[in-house]
């Protein structure tokens, strides 16, 4: 199995990465037998690149895929054979996140600080500690603030010979200019409804059915189809959002609507805290030398009051990644609506609920839905100013009244 087969329909993306890592191989050989060599003007490989595509194309297991391209051990390369086997030592620990020089950054945060991304630049610096390359591939691009920008842009113009920076965003224009002028672009799409299905089916060992309704739900999402067909718990929040257009009759239902709705994003964030920060916590009380059960050493409070600090704002995070999925899902109910209305042959998202589309588009007009989509897009963009979310999703649960 190669390192690229994780890539679900992006077979452009694939074959050029599968170039620039030929190429980076036969650089690094090249150096090991003659001291000096360079990189030739028509290599397809280059120290930068910037993976952009929608929510769900497989940003980050392209960037993964390739790093691990770079540091393939297998023999077969000798014969001519194609780094990236998916076997060799440097494969493994690369998809997996043990081997030392691929550091992969992602962030549960709202942001990237100037902190973190010199700590990043700072590693950058050194040589390979045993792999090929230096790799960093940092997954949430599109978050470093504009200070960060500035520290990582001088690591991108002036790299240290052996390091690839592997940049991941939603878009070109969540990156500094200056940036993305010294990165090698590569655009992802996302995959096609069947691509994820044959995924979920072959890699995650769903049921057909399950995985077709999966990935029709998700329209492509990878990430979520595979949470929506392999995880109860999501089904249920789901179908509780979706029945949210048929409890909007009136004012009170509005109301009770929209607090359920914050409420479910709560419970959700909740549930990734406790699966995270006991583990966390636990590991910085060993790190610090606190006994089993016992009181922490002198002079670690501040340590402590960091990582409570750092959770706090994870847990902010996840509630409003939760409760935006669940625009997102409203969002694709609507459009259902809105196609079965103006009789159009598009495939509909949500096939599970045949009945609640039906019903609201024959109840209402192309033109209500239409202002109700307007609404959910509306509330998305209050969320993203920071208007207090429960004002927010009730004043879109009124504009969603029937009428």
């Amino acid at each position: 199995m190669a390192v690229w087969d994780d890539l679900v329909g992006q077979e452009r993306v694939s074959a050029q990465l599968d170039g620039a890592a030929r190429d980076a191989d036969s650089l690094v050989t090249a150096q090991a037998q003659a001291q000096g060599a360079e990189v030739p003007e028509a290599s397809r490989m280059t120290h930068a690149w910037l993976f952009t595509g929608p929510p769900g194309s497989g940003r980050s297991t392209a960037a993964r895929a390739f790093a691990a391209a770079l540091q393939c051990t297998s023999p077969d390369r000798a014969l001519g054979g194609a780094p990236g086997c998916g076997f060799c030592d440097g494969c493994h620990t690369s998809l997996v996140g043990t081997h030392a020089d691929v550091e992969v950054v992602r962030t549960d945060l709202l942001s990237i600080g100037v902190k973190e991304t010199r700590d990043l630049v700072r590693r950058a610096q050194m040589s390979p500690a045993g792999g090929r390359w230096q790799v960093i591939v940092l997954e949430d691009a599109d978050r470093l603030t504009e200070g960060a920008g500035n520290v990582l842009l001088k690591a991108v113009e002036e790299p240290a010979p052996r390091t690839v920076w592997l940049l991941c965003a939603p878009s070109v224009e969540d990156v500094l200019p200056t940036i993305r002028s010294r990165c090698r672009h590569l655009v992802l799409s996302t995959p096609s409804v069947a691509a994820v299905a044959d995924m979920l089916v072959r890699r995650d060992g769903v049921e057909p059915e399950a995985a077709a309704t999966a990935a029709a739900a998700t329209q492509g999402h990878i990430g979520r189809a595979r949470r929506l067909a392999t995880d109860e718990r999501a089904r249920a929040r789901r179908a509780a959002v979706l029945r949210m257009p048929l409890r909007v009759a009136d004012i009170g239902g509005c109301l009770k609507a929209a607090q359920e709705l914050i409420d479910a994003a709560a419970e959700d964030a909740k549930q990734v805290a406790e699966e995270i920060d006991v583990k966390e916590t636990e590991e910085l009380r060993a790190a610090l030398g606190a006994a089993q059960g016992g009181r922490m050493p002198r002079g670690t409070a501040g340590a402590v009051k960091e990582l409570e600090d750092r959770q706090k704002r994870r847990r902010t995070r996840t509630q409003r990644d939760s409760l935006d999925l669940a625009l997102v899902d409203l969002t694709a109910f609507y459009r259902d609506v809105l196609a079965l209305q103006l009789g159009s042959r598009t495939a509909l998202a949500n096939t599970d609920q045949q009945d609640a589309l039906e019903r609201l588009a024959r109840d209402g007009s192309p033109e209500g839905t239409l202002r109700r989509i307007e609404a959910i897009g509306a509330c998305r963009e209050a969320l993203d100013r920071n208007v207090a979310p429960l004002l927010a999703v009730e004043a879109m649960a009124v504009a969603l009244r029937a009428g």
